[in-house]
């Protein structure tokens, strides 16, 4: 069985910038990710569980392991010397490195360190989600323009899955691959090759206690979720965890369709457009499925700050497609 890194070499030749160095950023994820796991599985007997004591720019508090899971992968981006600015869902501003090694780096990195954080406690799976430009400076300190990039200029995306088996998930845009971490060696290995989201989708994952805030399109595709017709698969199952890495991966397996809308209290969503949604959404396209807000595409969206949020509808095609058929005959 083929591990990360072998499997990411042998594709080198699909990937535009071929030098090896892309291929030392996701070892460097990869790395990250095994630490965070460790602490993750742990997490019930160590000093990790609980608050920081702190707020991130959204106003949400911060928990011990989001501040680890961030401090681990600006650390292993640090030492590998390929990313010279990252967008963290931790950090107020952008991430920069002082040191000239780091400042000649080619890319810059958009993540959330530790998506679903608020479920550590009650064991629910959580994960890490990561997007990768090619910078657009020239040299020095990345830039906030260097991230400010449509979806569409992705190079790379993926996320990491801390749950019965911690799973690393990526794309370069030749497809969906998924490598499952061995323990007993340390390795991620080629478990799931050439993903794809199963076209007869029956699940939709929304958490419906906000319905009463919900935009009218969205409360008429949740009633036509619930209908009964057989040929159509209905009514669909729903199944909502609260983590955006662990309802997407399932329907990412199983066929589904995920929304977080924007409500009349949050117009916008929740979730944020350059290191939650347009990892996702890249991921869903390349795995045959779509990503909208509801309107447009996800992927051509011209982001205008760091941590830009958008209503988000994700996943099997034909469901995607349903739910902006019901937006457009309520807009």
């Amino acid at each position: 069985m083929k591990t990360l890194i072998q499997f990411i070499s042998e594709k080198q030749a699909d990937f535009p910038f071929a030098t090896g160095e892309f291929t030392r950023l996701l070892n460097d994820i990869g790395i990250a990710a095994k630490l965070v796991n460790r602490e993750v599985n742990k997490a019930g007997l160590a000093d990790i569980n609980g608050y920081f004591g702190q707020q991130n720019v959204q106003g949400e508090d911060q928990k011990k392991l989001d501040v680890f899971a961030n401090d681990c992968f600006l650390t292993a981006m640090r030492h590998g010397g390929m990313v010279c600015a990252v967008a963290s869902e931790e950090n107020d501003e952008l991430y920069t490195y002082d040191n000239a090694f780091s400042q000649k780096g080619k890319y810059v990195v958009a993540m959330d360190p530790l998506d679903g954080s608020s479920n550590i406690e009650v064991n629910v799976p959580i994960g890490t989600i990561f997007s990768i430009y090619r910078r657009k400076s020239e040299s020095g300190p990345g830039t906030v323009e260097d991230l400010l990039q449509p979806g569409n200029r992705q190079i790379a995306a993926g996320y990491i899955i801390y749950g019965s088996s911690t799973m690393l998930v990526y794309t370069t845009g030749h497809g969906v691959n998924g490598f499952t971490l061995d323990p007993s060696v340390g390795l991620f290995l080629l478990s799931h090759p050439e993903m794809t989201i199963p076209e007869g989708g029956n699940i939709y994952s929304i958490n419906e206690a906000n319905y009463i805030y919900f935009h009218e399109g969205v409360k008429q595709f949740i009633k036509f979720c619930q209908q009964d017709d057989p040929a159509t698969l209905r009514p669909y199952t729903t199944r909502y965890i609260g983590s955006l890495v662990s309802d997407f991966h399932r329907n990412l397996i199983r066929g589904g369709i995920y929304i977080y809308p924007g409500t009349l209290k949050n117009p916008n969503g929740k979730l944020r457009l350059l290191y939650e949604c347009n990892p996702i959404a890249f991921l869903a396209e390349q795995a045959g499925g779509k990503a909208s807000t509801g309107y447009e595409r996800i992927l051509d969206i011209q982001p205008e700050s760091l941590h830009q949020r958008v209503p988000f509808f994700v996943g099997t095609r034909h469901m995607v497609e349903k739910a902006e058929e019901f937006m457009r005959k309520n807009a």
